[in-house]
């Protein structure tokens, strides 16, 4: 699929797959390891991710671990602050995804730190989408919908809305690790690439997700074998941005399987 992202004037060409390197601003992320929360840490993890070949940070302040409370609005707002004026700071030309579900913070983000693309995990609510319609920047829609009919209906539906409001760049993110079971995550897997009927971009975030460790009977800390066979499976079956704890073995990925010439996206 040929597409690209403006990011404020300049093209990302998604036309080979893309990076998104995570960078969690939390205490209680489920993978311990993705836990930054000083200033020196997060420049650190940006620079990290940048120099592993990663083409897009993304920066969340609030969990979505499986059972989690949501932080305060003030706590989500404190952290992301601080993580989006190191960024900025020490990385200026980057790109920059903020992982958020609420439509101040994605507007705080936008309007004061220059972020360039807004990850909803909080499944396309009207204020959210009214709001990254007005700031006119890309768009990652998460479905937590479980099957592959749900998860079009659902994306059907929300980018019909958001074309009505005149968002032009749009990306979709199946969920995985939302609203599934175990099983209904591989069987959407599996059909990845019906998806494609919609002619977006697709984003895909497995890394070290309970659906690998799970189903290996192991740990998060342990799971980077797994989300590397389903990363490859991702690209063969049409992601664009893959979005990863580990970046370099992501990049990796990327290479080996352009080199079969199998990317599908």
């Amino acid at each position: 699929m040929q597409y690209t992202l403006n990011i404020k004037g300049r093209l990302l060409d998604l036309g080979e797959p893309r990076v998104m390197g995570i960078l969690n601003v939390t205490p209680d992320s489920f993978y311990a390891a993705s836990r930054v929360q000083t200033e020196r840490a997060v420049a650190e993890r940006a620079r990290e991710i940048v120099e592993q070949g990663g083409d897009i940070i993304d920066i969340g302040a609030c969990s979505t671990r499986p059972g989690s409370e949501p932080v305060s609005e003030e706590d989500e707002t404190a952290r992301l602050r601080m993580a989006l004026e190191v960024v900025r700071r020490e990385l200026p030309e980057a790109t920059v995804s903020v992982d958020t579900f609420r439509p101040e913070i994605a507007r705080m983000a936008v309007e004061e730190y220059g972020a360039d693309i807004i990850n909803d995990v909080g499944g396309g609510e009207p204020d959210m989408l009214r709001t990254v319609s007005r700031l006119n920047i890309p768009y990652i829609l998460m479905s937590s919908k479980a099957t592959l009919e749900e998860t079009l209906l659902f994306f059907a539906d929300r980018v019909a809305q958001l074309r009505s409001m005149g968002q032009k760049d749009i990306i979709l993110d199946p969920g995985f690790g939302f609203g599934k079971t175990l099983e209904q995550n591989y069987q959407l897997l599996s059909v990845l690439d019906r998806l494609l009927v919609m002619e977006l971009p697709l984003l895909v975030g497995v890394s070290r997700k309970s659906m690998i460790y799970k189903l290996l009977d192991t740990t998060p800390e342990q799971a980077l074998n797994g989300t590397t066979a389903l990363n490859a499976i991702a690209l063969m079956k049409g992601a664009g941005i893959l979005r990863v704890h580990d970046v370099k073995e992501a990049v990796e990925t990327c290479r080996v399987i352009a080199a079969c010439g199998l990317n599908n996206n």
